[in-house]
């Protein structure tokens, strides 16, 4: 049964992200009409927003705002922009989302002041400032949570404007079914199926006890969050540079209202860069910045920032507190609990690292949401791999509601994601050092990391190749006899209906098959697989025939 599609679209984000050029051209391609509230605004009352502002006040805008954003509402086939504050208002929010897909427009205050220019202040009296991108950055995130409501987010700082219209086009094309059912409801973004607060996940391990903070806009609690743990003085945030411009001033003011000196670093972007001499880069920064022992660093990003920053935490002036605060659907399920931190040597994945836990984790669901596609759908394949190790009743959801997931359903994704990390925390805290139970973990990891390194980091993403590498686990367990056939198909149906590969890149046999040998779970020469008796049953076998394993590879990267 295909999903309704929406009637209008309305555009919503921060000024200067691109909102009326990105309606014009969304309109064009799916042929309806494009409209402009600030347009619809200056029409009735005859002069511009502006103008009206100056003259009038910001209360008498913000009222023809509202009669504008109602008056498009009524309309169908339309794609609306709107303007930066129009989410402020709940009556606005409660209009755009009556039967429309709401997409907010994203892009960072540098990039939003550089196209804005010199317009910044001269034509929005509410960005007039002697400090533009500091208005710009404060402003934006005071809005930033209201922004988040939107069905999705769609990213202008790093594609043209006429890629952000196919995209935008492309979404309403697919269908948002519970965009139109919570209408009907007649409720608020913000009410729509969202869980109640939960508390806190706890992580018990011999070396430290701490917290994970599951939920939607939890990130602009990150300085209370970090307080309530105990921390205070210096904060410095490492992320990447995908990440920094979209998230970083979200984390520097809450930070610093909680009265943290907080300041922040960027490494590039992508697994290539989780190596030493990147590292390095970090602790020369850190060095300048006068850290101290007591100077938490929060890694705010993927698993690579999540790694690499774990890492330099638990070796600068031999140890300094941690923050984890992922930002990818991998991270926040796996690569953020548990204390595993570590940088890539070129011959093998997560050589060189150590076992350090944080003081706290803090995931903020709402960020997935400006994950690119690809990204999003790698991330599932940790997912994937819990519930085939450790939970049916998690596997039978997510063969039941794989759309609900790939489409961020708000709820149904903070459940996942808590589950997900419940699990990771009932296995850390009863096997810390990866000793016996937690090596179940690895499920799909043997033959995924030597893609990985075989492929120099490049050709395939971390979830991909695990994916993959499910697949070969589940493979070689059948043909071993301790996989049921049933299983495997079981297993192949659900990575495909997310859109993983069950087949890897074609690389060369003999070097995908070096890089196993120099995996952690070898002993003495000797590979540890982790297999699967059943869903939700993983054994460890090391038995496993080497000419099994070099058949079941070879046909894989085929």
């Amino acid at each position: 049964m295909s999903e309704p599609t929406p009637t209008r679209i309305f555009l919503t984000g921060f000024s200067g992200t691109g909102k009326s050029t990105v309606a014009g051209l969304a309109a064009k391609e799916l042929g309806w009409e494009a409209l402009d509230t600030d347009t619809l605004i200056a029409d009735r009352a005859g002069k511009s927003p502006a103008e009206i502002i100056t003259s009038d006040g910001e209360e008498r805008f913000r009222e023809l705002e509202r009669d504008a954003i109602k008056e498009a509402a009524a309309r169908e086939n339309v794609v609306v922009a709107t303007g930066g504050g129009a989410v402020i208002s709940k009556e606005n929010r409660r209009a755009m989302a009556g039967g429309a897909l709401v997409v907010c427009l994203e892009a960072s205050p540098k990039t939003i002041l550089d196209r804005l220019g010199e317009s910044a202040a001269a034509g929005r009296p509410l960005l007039a400032a002697s400090d533009p991108l500091g208005r710009i950055t404060a402003l934006k995130a005071q809005r930033q949570s209201l922004y988040a409501l939107a069905d999705t987010i769609v990213d202008t700082e790093s594609q043209a404007a006429g890629e952000a219209a196919t995209a935008v086009a492309e979404i309403a094309r697919a269908g948002d079914a519970w965009c139109a059912c919570h209408a009907e409801r007649g409720l608020l973004p913000e009410e729509r199926d969202r869980p109640p607060p939960d508390g806190p996940i706890t992580i018990t391990t011999a070396s430290r006890e701490y917290d994970a903070i599951v939920g939607w806009g939890v990130l602009d609690r990150l300085g209370g969050l970090m307080r309530e743990a105990g921390l205070s003085g210096k904060a410095f945030v490492i992320s990447d540079s995908d990440v920094l411009p979209r998230y970083g001033d979200r984390a520097l003011i809450s930070l610093r209202e909680a009265g943290f000196e907080a300041a922040a670093f960027a490494i590039p972007a992508g697994e290539a860069n989780k190596t030493l001499d990147v590292a390095a880069t970090v602790y020369d920064w850190l060095v300048s910045q006068r850290a101290e022992r007591g100077s938490a660093l929060v890694a705010l990003g993927g698993g690579v920032v999540g790694d690499l920053a774990g890492f330099v935490a638990a070796t600068y002036l031999r140890g300094v507190p941690l923050v984890q605060a992922p930002t990818t659907v991998l991270a926040m399920v796996d690569a953020s609990i548990g204390g595993k931190t570590a940088v890539d040597h070129k011959e093998g994945k997560n050589l060189i690292g150590a076992f350090y836990q944080p003081r706290l984790v803090i995931e903020d669901v709402s960020t997935l949401k400006t994950l690119p596609p690809r990204a999003l759908v790698e991330g599932c394949a940790e997912v994937i791999k819990h519930a085939l190790i450790l939970d049916p009743v998690l596997l039978a959801d997510l063969e039941e509601r794989a759309d609900d997931l790939l489409h961020l359903e708000p709820a149904f994704t903070v459940d996942i994601v808590r589950r997900n990390v419940a699990i990771k925390a009932g296995v850390v805290s009863e096997d810390e050092r990866e000793t016996g139970s937690r090596a179940t973990l690895n499920y799909g990891h043997t033959v995924g990391h030597a893609i990985e390194a075989a492929s120099g980091y490049s050709k395939v993403h971390h979830g991909e190749a695990i994916s993959v590498g499910m697949m070969a686990a589940a493979e070689i367990g059948k043909r071993i006899g301790v996989t049921p056939p049933e299983l495997v198909e079981r297993q192949r149906t659900l990575i495909e209906r997310f859109g993983l590969p069950v087949r890897g890149p074609k690389l060369s046999v003999d070097s995908v098959l070096e890089a196993i040998t120099l995996d952690k779970k070898v002993k003495d020469g000797v590979v540890t697989w982790v297999l699967l008796e059943g869903a939700g049953q993983a054994v460890l076998r090391s038995d496993v025939p080497q000419d099994i394993v070099r058949d079941v590879v070879k046909e894989l990267l085929s």
